[in-house]
Formats: C-alpha cells, structure tokens, sequence
C-alpha cells in the first residue's frame, strides 16, 4: 500500500505554543524546588520530549530517561502485553515521574507500562502525551497533560512516522492512503 502526505493538521507554531504550555504546567504542579524524571517512549516521543524539556524552568531539577516499548500480537491488534526493548537506566523509587509519550490511541501498551512503572515504587506517576485520540481508547488511561485530542485519522511528523517515514517533519499532517 502506498501513502502520500495529506494536509496540516498542527503547525509547527500550534505545536511550539503548547508545549510551552505544557511545560509550564508541568513547572508549576511540581514546584520549582520539586525534582522530576521525565521518562520518554521511544523513538516518537524524543522529539517532543526534547523541546518540552526545553521549556522548563533552568532552575527544575530535571532528569530524563527513556524506554522503548511495544505490545506485540497480530499485525493490526494490541495484545496489550508490554515487551520492553530498553529498559531505564536509573531507578525511580520515591521520585516523581512523568511518562512522556507521542500518542495514545487504545490506551492498552500505556495502561501496561504504566502498571509496571507503578510496581518500581515512584512517588507519583503521572502521563504527558502530545496527542490523544480518545475515541479509539479500549482502556482507561489517565492523561494529566495532554498537548491536543486529535480525531482517529494517521498522522506523522514531529516525531511520529508511517513504516520510518516521515518524523523528521515540522508540522503534523494527515497521512492518505493512495
């Protein structure tokens, strides 16, 4: 099958104005004096993360860290059984941890990583993603902040890619299938 670009659907202004938001937020719910380990799900979320991280307060005790995760089953179903590839570095009993994905569309692979993350004790726990598709959600998953709720249709760029292709754009665009 083949795929072509499709139209905008955040800019890359659109994006930078919320992530600075998001930051913001996430400055003043942990307090300046607050230190927090940003953990980010590779490889979608590094690009979104980096500007986030960006964003935050010089004087934010801020630790980052990544995994890399999938759910694997059959090609077009979420067995909702997490296989990490790589795991943290570092621990994260009694920190504050904030996970920091790309999407969340069903919620399965995330409501799995975030009951294992749970399991290493942290001193809380909470979800960033730069777009949700809530309507395809299977599970409920709790997303403290969330850049912006996008309807179920494929996109990339800014992270986000269709078979490798594509995260390397500014701009979030619809992908069509031809």
């Amino acid at each position: 099958m083949a795929y072509k670009l499709g139209e905008v659907i955040l800019s890359r202004e659109s994006i930078a104005r919320r992530v600075h938001e998001l930051a913001e937020d996430i400055a003043r719910d942990n307090g300046k004096d607050n230190s927090v380990v940003i953990v980010g799900i590779l490889t979608g979320a590094a690009f979104f993360l980096t500007d986030l991280v960006r964003e935050m307060p010089e004087d934010m005790d801020v630790r980052v860290d990544f995994m890399s995760v999938a759910s694997y089953g059959d090609s077009t179903t979420s067995s909702g059984v997490v296989r990490i590839f790589h795991d943290l570095k570092s621990s994260i009993e009694g920190k504050n941890v904030i996970v920091v994905e790309d999407i969340v569309d069903t919620g399965l692979t995330l409501s799995h990583l975030l009951e294992l993350l749970k399991g290493r004790h942290p001193a809380s726990l909470k979800v960033c993603v730069l777009l949700d598709k809530y309507e395809r959600r299977k599970t409920e998953v709790k997303v403290d902040y969330c850049g912006f709720r996008i309807p179920d249709k494929f996109v990339v760029g800014y992270g986000l890619d269709c078979a490798g292709k594509w995260r390397h754009l500014k701009d979030i665009k619809y992908v069509i299938e031809e």
